[in-house]
């Protein structure tokens, strides 16, 4: 059985995670406690900004958005259809991990990768 082709687009010389890129777009664009975002203004900036294909949908990403809540780092508060009203918990910092690189998590979260998982 052949695997659908990688709608994620190459950052430099490699791929860039989708949840990495999401933690990213959230740290650079929505790091505020106070103002709610969707996950569809995460998907237009990474649209925007080449992590993704623009043919990949928030329904790709669903999983992704879920792992975000149940890490801690943000928290469902609305959603309508496939549109997900996020809140964080509080902001998001960059970490240095030993296998994945910077990574951002939220000062409420574990001190793990979200990636792989490593302690940071």
């Amino acid at each position: 059985m052949m695997q659908a082709p990688s709608r994620m687009r190459r950052r430099g010389s490699t791929r860039l995670d989708s949840r990495k890129a999401i933690r990213q777009v959230i740290h650079d664009n929505f790091n505020d406690p106070d103002a709610p975002f969707t996950n569809d203004q995460v998907l237009e900036v990474m649209i925007q900004d080449g992590y993704v294909d623009g043919s990949v949908t928030v329904d790709d990403l669903a999983e992704d958005f879920e792992g975000l809540c149940r890490s801690g780092l943000a928290r469902d508060i609305a959603q309508n259809f496939t549109t997900i009203w996020l809140k964080l918990f509080d902001t998001v910092e960059p970490a240095e991990c030993p296998t994945c690189g910077v990574v951002h998590l939220g000062r409420q979260e574990d001190r793990a990768c979200p990636l792989c998982g490593s302690d940071l």
